[in-house]
């Protein structure tokens, strides 16, 4: 062919060829590569196609939807999948085959399938989903212990979103005036840098994971597209792997994300994640007011116990005390009467005895009366230090006694920080002896206090 043509006259050739061979309308499936909105409303796409391992393009196109058509179309499909047209999405779109001299191949798109790309988006979801499950990942985040009382969090959102400034205002405004410490780590929480964002702040935390009790993801309500960003398989991915529980807060009252499912527990706004945490430790001040009104209850117990053991060991005492000293007295009184009927013995013995053996005898008796006073001295000198000993002991014995009557005396309990309350002058020892109204008196080391009882605990 020897026949010389211009560019414009091959280029409306190749228009021309174009419309002959494909002049129908045709459904075709493609990823959107780029998006964007020009002022006069036309929206410009980059259409492609990936290789089975989504690495490699294999084809690229241009395509436009013009504006009068835009606005139907947008409206439709937003409505129908609750997605917006962005890109790494798969649709199914009508399209006409255009050429043009300047601007090349392109593609009009007329109509969208949303359905397609409704199921595009399920079957993504559930290849995320199912490559954590199998890499045996999924519920690690939901097995972490959380902390009793979490006061300590790291918050993943945008400063100025307003679920961020809500769960703020919910958690420091709380009724009962528990003080909780956060820290925000700022991260797109909506577009093409979600994911990016949300990673990089869980990597930030993880550096001084010690320093909090867990980690909370939130962000405002928004419209049904912008939960799309967390079915991401990155991000639920650091959650799983996360040290610290993740709980969600991502605004969406109907649909969960991946990023919920895999959390350590997923609430539907910000503020109901305020009030969990305000729950949690809510619960546990209440455990700690039980556990005291159990330790008050066993130590009135206790005390009881020591009083009446006191009271009897007092009774005891006594009449114990008495009866050693009765003893003691008695073994005395018995001594002094058997030296007396001795001496008396031998006295008479003596006065019988004839005139000639009367100096013998004198001598005798002297003799005699000498060992007996000896022995007679040195049993009541035995007797003395016997005696003393004993009542030595009994005092230490007794003293010892006063000394812990003493401590155990009420007075001194209570100057110990306990206290006896009492009804009309009777010592209450359980609950269930008043009731509402009553007027009890509560004494303490340094006076008493009337109270009236508004309410009861038990």
């Amino acid at each position: 062919m020897t026949e010389k043509l211009s560019l414009t006259e091959l280029q409306l050739i190749i228009r021309d060829s174009l419309y002959l061979a494909l002049p129908d309308m045709y459904w075709v499936i493609a990823e959107i590569s780029e998006i964007k909105e020009n002022f006069a409303g036309h929206c410009y796409l980059e259409l492609i196609e990936k290789h089975p391992d989504e690495n490699s393009i294999r084809a690229r196109a241009k395509a436009i939807i013009w504006s009068n058509r835009y606005r139907f179309l947008k409206a439709f499909f937003e409505n129908i999948t609750g997605e917006s047209l962005k890109e790494g999405l798969k649709i199914l779109v009508k399209t006409k085959i255009e050429y043009h001299e300047l601007y090349g191949l392109s593609l009009v798109i007329t109509d969208i399938d949303p359905a397609f790309t409704i199921g595009e988006m399920a079957m993504k979801r559930q290849l995320i989903i199912k490559k954590l499950e199998q890499e045996g990942v999924f519920s690690m985040n939901k097995e972490l212990d959380l902390s009793v009382a979490p006061q300590r969090i790291a918050i993943i959102s945008s400063g100025k979103a307003a679920g961020y400034s809500d769960f703020i205002n919910h958690l420091t405004g709380n009724s009962f005036g528990y003080v909780f410490y956060t820290a925000l780590i700022e991260s797109a929480m909506q577009g093409a840098e979600t994911e990016q964002g949300v990673i990089s702040a869980l990597d930030k935390i993880a550096i001084n994971s010690h320093l909090f009790d867990l980690v909370v993801i939130i962000r405002g309500g928004g419209s049904q597209s912008d939960l799309s960003w967390f079915d991401s398989y990155n991000i639920a991915y650091h959650v799983t792997q996360f040290p610290l529980p993740v709980i969600t807060g991502i605004g969406h009252e109907k649909d969960m994300s991946v990023t919920d499912m895999v959390a350590y527990k997923s609430l539907k706004t910000p503020t109901a994640v305020a009030d969990f945490l305000i729950d949690s430790v809510a619960l546990v001040e209440n455990q700690l007011i039980e556990v005291s009104s159990e330790i008050k209850d066993i130590s009135r117990i206790i005390i009881e116990k020591n009083r009446n053991r006191i009271e009897t060991s007092k009774i005891k005492l006594l009449p114990l005390a008495r009866l050693m000293m009765s003893d003691i007295k008695d073994k005395l009184s018995g001594e002094i009467i058997e030296i007396m009927n001795i001496g008396k013995e031998y006295t008479f013995k003596a006065g019988l005895v004839p005139a000639n053996q009367e100096s013998r005898l004198v001598s005798a008796v002297k003799s005699f009366s000498s060992g007996k006073e000896t022995i007679l001295e040195r049993n009541r000198q035995n007797l003395i230090t016997f005696t003393t000993d004993s009542m030595n002991r009994n005092n230490l014995l007794l003293a010892g006694m006063e000394n812990t009557l003493k401590i155990l005396r009420p007075e001194n309990v209570l100057k110990r920080g306990y206290t006896i309350t009492s009804l009309n002058g009777r010592i209450l020892k359980k609950s269930s002896q008043i009731k509402t109204d009553d007027l009890i008196d509560t004494q303490f080391s340094d006076g008493s206090i009337k109270s009236r009882v508004v309410g009861e605990t038990g």
